[in-house]
């Protein structure tokens, strides 16, 4: 019988993908406001589940139900170069499962219920019959609360032992609604494939045009209400780092519009990477309003 070698397996775990989750989480544990050093053990775990575990599973099941495809598009993946042989990418996909799981059981009863929560919509994403990827709607809203909300609230979480409360709640929510866009400017670079194999996504739907203004609309509306919340909770300093970003993006964002698939990736680097600095700067906000500090 033949063994995929490490190298193989944590190729088709790929590990560039876990940093967006795992940043989620931690601006979760920050925006807390509770002490890190009192909970060091279960943030470790967690940044472990949320990376390494949850999004590497949605990897390995990406890749084994997208194995035939990948035979004609990218025939250098694991699964489909050999590399990982016979069944293993479906076995790795079931035990990384299994194995999140367990990591999730250990950390208590709602950051159990989250990754199971986060763990069906991995597979749902990539397997038949729902395949939520075929329409970019809804693979794209599954993917951005797999990446964003969904750590944010398990950081969250694991600090106090219990739901967040409704600010955290919503903020994560926020941000979400905002990566849905993210996720739409990652289709651009698929979009030939996208039509030749039927994939509904938003730029095969909209246009390049169309999809591009939406992307830039879903990211920066999240941002806007967010800063409004900062001001509206006496955190005006914040907001106006907030509000300094989304004007950054705003100039990104004219120059992604002017040759969306060209730059997709450009803004992917630049606008997205600001983004995500605002995500921290409202985990900060948030820290002493929900810790109670002055």
């Amino acid at each position: 019988m033949q063994y995929p070698r490490p190298k193989t397996i944590l190729e088709l775990l790929k590990p560039i993908t876990w940093f967006p989750p795992m940043f989620a989480f931690i601006f979760g544990v920050v925006s807390s406001g509770r002490p890190v050093l009192d909970h060091w053990l279960f943030i470790l775990f967690g940044i472990a589940l949320t990376g390494p575990m949850v999004c590497g599973t949605s990897q390995a099941v990406n890749d084994w139900f997208d194995r035939h495809v990948d035979a004609i598009n990218e025939p250098q993946r694991p699964i489909p170069s050999g590399r990982m042989p016979g069944s293993w990418g479906f076995y790795i996909a079931v035990s990384w499962t299994l194995l999140s799981m367990a990591l999730a059981a250990a950390m208590g009863s709602i950051v159990f219920w989250a990754a199971c929560f986060g763990l069906v919509l991995a597979w749902a994403y990539s397997m038949p019959p729902l395949r939520l990827k075929q329409n970019g709607w809804w693979g794209n809203a599954a993917v951005a609360l797999c990446y964003e909300g969904l750590p944010w609230f398990t950081g969250a979480t694991v600090m106090t032992g219990a739901v967040p409360e409704w600010k955290i709640l919503t903020v994560a929510g926020l941000y979400s609604l905002g990566a849905h866009g993210i996720m739409t400017l990652n289709d651009f670079k698929s979009l030939a494939g996208d039509r030749q194999l039927g994939v509904r996504s938003l730029p095969v739907q909209l246009g390049v045009n169309g999809a591009a203004r939406l992307a830039c609309l879903v990211m920066a509306v999240p941002q806007v209400v967010v800063a409004a919340l900062l001001v509206h909770a006496d955190r005006p300093r914040h907001a106006v780092v907030i509000g300094v970003l989304i004007l950054s993006q705003f100039a990104l964002m004219a120059r992604l519009l002017s040759d969306p698939r060209e730059r997709a990736v450009w803004y992917s680097a630049t606008g997205v990477s600001l983004y995500v600095l605002g995500m921290l700067i409202t985990a900060l906000a948030l820290r002493p309003i929900i810790g109670g500090i002055s």
